[in-house]
Parts: C-alpha cells; structure tokens; sequence
C-alpha cells in the first residue's frame, strides 16, 4: 500500500501539480489586486457602490439574493482564466513546440547522418531474416514454373 503511494508522490505529474497550485496561488492574488484596486473603484464610480457585492441585490423576506456578487465571481474568474492562458500556457506551449521542432530536426540531421553512411559503406552483413525468406519463396516459384514447364 504505501509502495504505491511513494509511487504516486514521486511521479513528475504531482509536481506538476504543485506547481500549478502555487501559481494558481500567486496569480488569484494578482487579479484580487486588480479587481480591488482597479476595477471596484470603476464600479464605485459608475454605480456608487464600492464592489459588485450589492449590485442588483434583491431581499426579501430578509433574504438576499446578490447578482452583482455572483457577477463579480465570474469577472475574477475570467481574468483569472485570461492571466493563466497568456502568461503560462501561451509561453509553456510555445516553449513545448519549439523543443520538438528542435528534436525533430535533430532525429532528422541523424537519420540522414546515418544514412549517408549506409550508403558509403558496402554491407557485407547477411540479410535479414525477411530478405532470406523472400528469397527462399522465390526460389521456390522458380521451381514450381520449371515443373510446370517441363511437363507441358
């Protein structure tokens, strides 16, 4: 059982994950600040209220039902979203297909490195086992045609 977890814990994805945990960490932290400092103060100035929070509250019966809370969720979240996408997934894709056109380029220069080599050099190796069976099945049709022409 707890093979498995070591296991588990060593794998290169639960860093992965913690590492995304910090960034999600230090990135909400960035769009609370931007939210509180730039866009709340917007609000204020437009609506007279200094958040979202009591825009388009309703109560009734003592209950408050808060849309403006609920939208301000969605914008924290939308520019939470737009943060994430262009400063660590654009970047970290960018880098990904870089690093494989480099490796293909590379197992590219190295296919055609040992190709030229293969054609330089005369091979004296035995054929393969498929090459020494295509030969023995046309050795054999070559049989057959002489048994069949000989009997006609």
């Amino acid at each position: 059982m707890f093979e498995g977890f070591k296991k588990f814990i060593a794998r290169g994805n639960m860093i992965d994950m913690a590492v995304g945990v910090v960034m999600g960490g230090a990135v909400t932290t960035v769009v609370n600040s931007i939210v509180n400092s730039v866009i709340n103060p917007f609000i204020a100035m437009i609506f007279g209220k200094p958040n979202m929070d009591g825009l388009l509250a309703i109560t009734f019966n003592g209950a408050t039902v808060s849309f403006g809370a609920v939208l301000g969720a969605i914008l924290n979240f939308l520019i939470i979203a737009v943060a994430v996408y262009f400063c660590i997934l654009v970047p970290i894709n960018k880098f990904r297909d870089m690093t494989e056109a480099l490796l293909a380029k590379t197992k590219l220069a190295e296919q055609k490195e040992a190709e030229e080599k293969a054609a330089e050099e005369p091979s004296a190796e035995e054929p393969s086992a498929e090459e020494q069976t295509v030969q023995l099945l046309q050795q054999i049709r070559d049989e057959l045609a002489k048994q069949n022409a000989a009997r006609n």
